[in-house]
């Protein structure tokens, strides 16, 4: 069975993350990096039906990112790899988002991976 990574990179959110009062004050820019481990039965068809199409997952982060504040980048993650492994086909997801605007000379982040052990599959 072949695998196939579907990258989602440098998507750029505005969004409520921190646990600081000038972070609770206004959205601030955070950039969220996916790549999904997607495996298929045989080499797919020149069809989109036929491979996981990143729009769910690119509507979902906003989705996500609208629907609440997040104290911490770990459960953002956390949220948008359970959004990601919601299709059967990704075995594997890693998440990183960073904020943008925090240090003016450096962005801060947090990457998960979560993989789907062969009792799920």
């Amino acid at each position: 069975m072949p695998d196939y990574v579907i990258h989602l990179e440098a998507l750029e959110v505005s969004m409520g993350l921190g646990i600081h009062p000038e972070e609770r004050a206004a959205p601030q820019r955070v950039r969220i990096d996916v790549a999904m481990t997607c495996r298929y039965p045989d080499v797919p068809e020149d069809r989109i039906d036929a491979v996981v199409d990143y729009d769910f997952l690119r509507e979902g982060i906003h989705a996500l990112v609208r629907s609440r504040h997040f104290e911490l980048q770990e459960v953002l993650c956390e949220q948008v790899a359970a959004l990601a492994m919601r299709d059967p086909r990704v075995i594997q997801v890693r998440v990183r988002s960073a904020k943008q605007d925090i240090y003016p000379d450096a962005r801060v982040g947090c990457e998960v991976v979560r993989i789907l052990t062969n009792m799920q599959q």
